[in-house]
């Protein structure tokens, strides 16, 4: 469909409608009834358990509708096809799901580079108005846990560019994130002497626009929005000055490919830029969605809007855990072994993901009940926000489909395995070993845990001396016991 020159209104109607066909065509496939199953050859011999999630141009208005439709298509949980959900869901944009994930990332890097973001100032440019999800909650985050010492000299979206080299006012970038208002909205009484605020309705302001992320010099650039391939291969040289320098030492991927792999390897060999790649920095946004879809399974919807306040809270506790641990292996990989930051970025996907194939498949034969399915319970309640658990875990059993828990198990299990370990760890094994291996691994890893309980009550050994050997235990216990070097 060409909405090129299409109005406002025409191109909104549009959107709306291609959500409902192509949710209407994957339910086609998905449910089966007489009428659509003679249509459809299934190659795959199983139902398959087929969730949504929310991304660019989808509203309230879609997710609320693909919800309904699920329902009268007859999707056997209806409330968990469609995550991001206004009311009975947990809504990126409202929580800022995503934007928690990336700042992490970002209080990682600027640490390894030696700045303490809550003890000293920082700078920082960003593409992506206040009124985005990313960008907007990105800011919220920022301000809320380092105050004055964050200092954003540049913020361009859509609508224009508004610079400050002392820092563009906090309070008035909260008013637009508030207000859902882009940043030519920025209020000139707003700006400092020497801030400048340009609108996409002049020459001039395009340009400004398009070369902000360039030519602004600050400690952090965080593509929150823009075009994708927006620096790429033909013109990432524009990030470095006439000596070499980046105008930005550090790049957290907020959006999805803002910079192509070209780009990316240029700025690292040429300029020595540590990049934070997009499938690590911005990834928080689909983990909520899987905490949504379990809580869909597990709780009616008055059940869990009388929890949602403390479900939301355990869930974003999660996220900014599991982003630290990513950050944390990321950095310690690419200190200790030659490459580039997004180099290792992919590999720790590949090797979960390779590790998460060969375990699901290993537990194809696995039935409710039997002992693995009883030994491995535990991990998938231990995974599950806090709240959501203590409420509903005993339901597991009868609501969680047993491919859905098979799915999850072996993601818990390689998961466990490569942030605990690290990825050549992972890699080095075959992959005929690695089923047993990760069982091992849990089983020697809950062992380990209940010797260090009862360290922490042995008396006799000085406080520090007793940490020290807890830490070198938490640390390398689990691969000693296993003997797999």
């Amino acid at each position: 469909v060409d909405v090129t020159n299409a109005s406002a209104e025409e191109r909104y109607h549009t959107m709306r409608t291609s959500v409902k066909a192509f949710t209407d065509s994957l339910l086609d496939l998905i449910v089966g009834t007489e009428e659509t199953r003679q249509f459809v050859v299934d190659r795959l011999g199983f139902d398959e358990l087929v969730y949504l999630g929310p991304d660019e141009q989808v509203v309230p208005e879609d997710i609320n509708w693909i919800i309904q439709q699920a329902a009268k298509r007859g999707y056997p949980i209806p409330a968990a096809f469609m995550s991001s959900k206004p009311l009975a869901g947990i809504n990126h944009k409202e929580f800022g799901v995503t934007s928690e994930g990336v700042a992490v990332f970002l209080e990682v890097a600027l640490k390894e580079s030696g700045i303490d973001p809550y003890k000293q100032p920082f700078t920082i440019k960003i593409t992506g108005g206040p009124d985005g999800d990313v960008a907007g909650n990105l800011m919220r985050i920022l301000f809320r846990d380092y105050g004055s010492n964050v200092r954003v000299l540049g913020v361009a979206d859509g609508s224009g560019v508004a610079e400050d080299p002392a820092g563009l006012c906090q309070k008035e970038l909260m008013r637009l994130f508030k207000e859902a208002l882009p940043i030519a909205d920025f209020a000139t009484s707003s700006l400092g002497p020497d801030a400048a605020l340009h609108h996409m309705t002049s020459e001039e302001g395009v340009r400004m626009r398009n070369s902000m992320h360039n030519r602004l010099k600050t400690d952090v650039f965080v593509p929150a929005g823009g075009r994708p391939n927006t620096m790429h291969d033909g013109n990432w040289h524009e990030f470095l000055d006439a000596s070499g320098t980046p105008s930005s030492p550090i790049i957290v991927e907020g959006a999805n490919i803002f910079l192509t792999a070209g780009a990316r390897q240029n700025l690292y060999e040429k300029g020595g830029v540590l990049i934070v790649k997009d499938s690590s920095a911005n990834k928080c946004g689909v983990i909520t969605s899987s905490f949504e879809i379990c809580a869909s399974m597990l709780l009616e919807q008055p059940e869990f809007l009388a929890i949602k306040d403390e479900v939301v809270k355990d869930v974003l506790e999660r996220l900014r855990e599991l982003a630290r641990l990513e950050a944390n292996l990321m950095f310690r990989e690419y200190k200790n072994y030659p490459g580039s930051l997004p180099f290792f970025s992919e590999r720790i996907s590949v090797a979960i993901n390779r590790a998460d194939e060969a375990i699901r498949i290993s537990l194809a034969g696995m039935e409710r009940g039997d002992e693995t399915y009883r030994s491995l319970m535990p991990l998938f309640l231990k995974y599950l926000p806090r709240k959501l658990a203590e409420k509903a875990g005993d339901r597991v059993d009868e609501r969680i489909p047993l491919d859905y828990l098979r799915n999850a198990f072996a993601s818990c299990l390689a998961s466990n395995m490569l942030y605990r370990e690290g990825i050549n760890f992972l890699e080095a094994q075959d992959l005929d070993r690695v089923p047993a291996l990760a069982l091992r691994y849990y089983a020697e890893e809950r062992t380990v845990d209940e010797l260090l309980a009862r360290l922490d009550k042995v008396d006799g050994l000085s406080g520090s001396d007793k940490d020290e050997v807890m830490t070198f235990l938490r640390r390398g216990g689990v691969r000693s016991s296993l003997q797999v070097y």
